[in-house]
């Protein structure tokens, strides 16, 4: 994984991350593109999420804390494949959710920014993650 590569999936990961936690709708609209969807797996089954349907369920929920590793980046000109394992602490519905996932996260450059297009989540068992937390 090139370095730069790495970095620069952090510092949007992180970005995203920032906004979750402060509820920062806006900036989560730019970051996420207009055709982004969330792909994962509950309990009940495999589920997919567009951007619209994704965006009201992020204001409805209350996020304690989320901690991100980067573990691997690949750039091109024009698209972005990063892996992320994560692990978040969630009140949804009146229920607190933590939980740990393994992600990827696919980002194209649009519109003079980088923007998350798919958002893969698979669960993961619980790991130490050495990267920062926002809280």
């Amino acid at each position: 994984m090139a370095e730069n590569g790495c970095e620069l999936i952090e510092a949007l990961e992180h970005e995203w991350r920032d906004a979750l936690c402060s509820k920062d709708m806006d900036r989560l609209r730019d970051l996420v593109h207009p055709d982004f969807t969330l792909i994962g797996t509950r309990s009940t089954g495999p589920f997919t999420m567009r951007r619209d349907e994704w965006l009201d369920a992020i204001e409805r929920r209350e996020v304690n804390d989320i901690e991100l590793e980067v573990q691997d980046a690949t750039v091109l000109d024009q698209v972005m494949v990063g892996t992320v394992q994560a692990r978040w602490r969630v009140k949804y519905l009146n229920r607190v959710i933590d939980d740990c996932v393994l992600l990827t996260d696919v980002w194209v450059f649009d519109e003079g920014r980088w923007r998350a297009l798919r958002r893969h989540s698979t669960p993961a068992p619980a790991v130490a993650i050495t990267k920062e937390r926002r809280r």
